[in-house]
Parts: C-alpha cells; structure tokens; sequence
C-alpha cells in the first residue's frame, strides 16, 4: 500500500473527467476524493472508470494487482459501472456541499450525510489501520460484495469527518483560483495553501512582483 508521501495528485477543473496522476495533498481519503472527482463529469465512461480506479489505487484504497481486472468491468459490465460512476459524481459532489458548509460554519445538510450513509448501509467490512505517510489512519476494509465497496473506504473517511463536527480543521486553499481542499494537520494550524509547492509559491512570487512594481512607481 502506498504511502501518503509517495502519492501525487494534479488539480481538476469541473469540465473533464478523472484524471491520472493525483497530488494527494488534502489529508484525509474523502477530502482527496472531492478534489479528485469532478461533479458533471464530461469525460467518457472508459475514461472516468480509468480515473477513478487509477485514484483508488494511488490512494492505497485497492491493490494494484487488482487494477487489470477491475479496469476490465467497463467492457464485462458497463451498466455496473455506470452506476458506480453515478454515485462517485454523487458523492463528490455532496461532499463539495459539506465542506463549503463546514468552512462557512454552517449546518451540513441532511442531503450531505445521507449520500454518505447510503454507501456505507450497502457494505460490510472491518477496519484496519494502514500507512499514512510517518502515521496511521483507521479505514475501513470492505467485502468485495457489491460494486459500491470501491467507494466504502471513502464514505467511512466522510463520516468520520462530518462527525468532527465544527473542530474538525477542514480548509480551503487561499488561492482564490485553486477549488482544493485540505485537512490542515500542521503544527500551528494555520495553513493557507493546498501546497507551498504550488499555490504558496505562486502567491510569493506575486506579493514579490507587486513589490517591485510599487518601488519602481511609487504613488
């Protein structure tokens, strides 16, 4: 299984599908999986299928030795797939509404929970620790029972933040540009950026140029 650290992720804009390869940079499963799976997805099925088990395996969800054949059930049994598609967008899409809700210090709506509860009543499973980065994190193994134990170890990382309630150090990248989210485990707790690497650079780079251009034309 994959380690936090290892793992990589690019930023998807709502327009197209699941996209290889991720920076998995918001902490927690369900946080990377909204950043990861856009609502309306307009890619084509295959492709979205790729997506989304290339995500769960990079985020240690499934063994890559199941890929192949999991990569298979688009042909084997589309209308299968279809649906789980379906209610990955669903559930991305919910969980997009949470954590703007949790941000703003609102009430998570019903709506929210229920997307969530509905895949974890159809699986069964047992919890197991496994690697995140130097740590460890609870998550729940299910029975390869139904087609919807591919998105169970995400619906349980969901509710085990939505039961977090308002402590829960759930934010959203400073960039006004960037649409990630992020699970601020940092020692201070005031993380701004997704990624210093990316958005934390952008934004020095043009604090430094309006600096520039203020010392060269002062008022």
């Amino acid at each position: 299984m994959q380690t936090a650290a290892r793992m990589q992720r690019v930023p998807l804009a709502p327009s197209v599908g699941i996209r290889a390869p991720f920076r998995l940079l918001g902490g927690r499963l369900a946080v990377d999986f909204a950043n990861a799976v856009p609502g309306h997805s307009a890619g084509s099925t295959a492709e979205n299928w790729a997506g989304l088990i290339a995500f769960l395996e990079q985020a240690g969800v499934i063994a890559s030795e199941r890929t192949r054949e999991l990569l298979h059930m688009s042909e084997a049994d589309p209308q299968a797939v279809e649906h789980l598609l379906r209610q990955a967008v669903a559930l991305s899409e919910a969980l997009h509404r949470g954590f703007d809700a949790h941000i703003r210090g609102e009430h998570i709506e019903r709506a929210t929970v229920e997307a969530v509860n509905e895949l974890l009543r159809v699986t069964e499973g047992h919890d197991e620790l496994v690697p995140l980065g130097r740590e460890w994190t609870l998550r729940l193994i299910a029975r390869e029972q139904r087609p919807e134990w591919l998105l169970a170890a995400v619906a349980r990382s969901a509710a085990e933040l939505i039961a977090e309630g308002s402590a829960a150090p759930l934010r959203k990248c400073a960039n006004p540009r960037c649409p990630l989210f992020f699970y601020d485990t940092s020692r201070t707790g005031r993380r701004r950026w997704c990624s210093m690497g990316a958005c934390g650079n952008r934004s020095k780079v043009a604090s430094f140029a309006r600096r520039r251009a203020r010392d060269r034309h002062p008022a």
